[in-house]
């Protein structure tokens, strides 16, 4: 129970597999990390976020939390947030939901789980906000993978109103907020056609990305 040997291991080969393919990749991360993308994901194990999109070590900051939710009494996500964009200068920030999701399904039944419970209530402020759109949509599975994708545009838009993206863009820094589907059934992702790259953009990215067929 104590002896996770196994993981040790996996991870001495690991590095190995890593040096012996590039000798001086980790004393060049040691230097410094320069990503030029912030991620925001859901904390779901099937959801590795760096091995989705193909990119190394240094190559993503990542903020993981169940349902990728991004709320403005967060101080945890708002840090990671701020230390990206103000310190790190990432050029993207990346919302990224996935279809199945058992946090926005537990908000979506009212499910009992204990603390988790308070969490998910911002998933369900989505849900409700979204009544008319969802109850149109008859297929039980339907309707979860579109509240999904209405929940990862919410948060799309949480993050373009904090103070940490709106004064980068005050300051004329360039940063691109995205929102994206992951399909655990396939493996890919999917844009969801929301990008907001300024003030001016986010009602009109915002409404577009909502009448949009899941």
């Amino acid at each position: 129970m104590r002896n996770l040997r196994e993981l040790l291991e996996n991870n001495r080969a690991w590095s190995e597999r890593i040096k012996a393919n590039d000798p001086g990749f980790f004393q060049a991360l040691v230097q410094q990390q320069t990503p030029r993308y912030l991620w925001i994901g859901c904390s779901d194990s099937r959801v590795p976020a760096t091995q989705l999109v193909g990119l190394s070590s240094g190559d993503l900051f990542v903020h993981r939390n169940v349902a990728n939710v991004v709320v403005h009494t967060d101080f945890n996500c708002l840090s990671v947030l701020q230390f990206a964009v103000d310190l790190l200068k990432v050029s993207h920030v990346i919302v990224c939901g996935h279809d199945s999701c058992s946090g926005v399904q537990a908000a979506m039944q009212n499910l009992k789980l204990g603390l988790t419970d308070n969490w998910l209530r911002h998933v369900q402020d989505v849900m409700h906000g979204h009544e008319a759109l969802l109850s149109e949509i008859s297929d039980e599975e339907q309707r979860l993978n579109r509240l999904c994708e209405l929940n990862v545009i919410e948060q799309v838009l949480n993050v373009s109103r904090t103070t940490i993206v709106q004064n980068a863009w005050d300051r004329g820094q360039e940063l691109a907020v995205h929102g994206w589907i992951y399909g655990i059934g396939d493996g890919l992702l999917r844009d969801l056609d929301i990008c907001i790259t300024n003030q001016r953009e986010l009602s009109r990215a915002y409404e577009e990305a909502i009448r949009t067929p899941g």
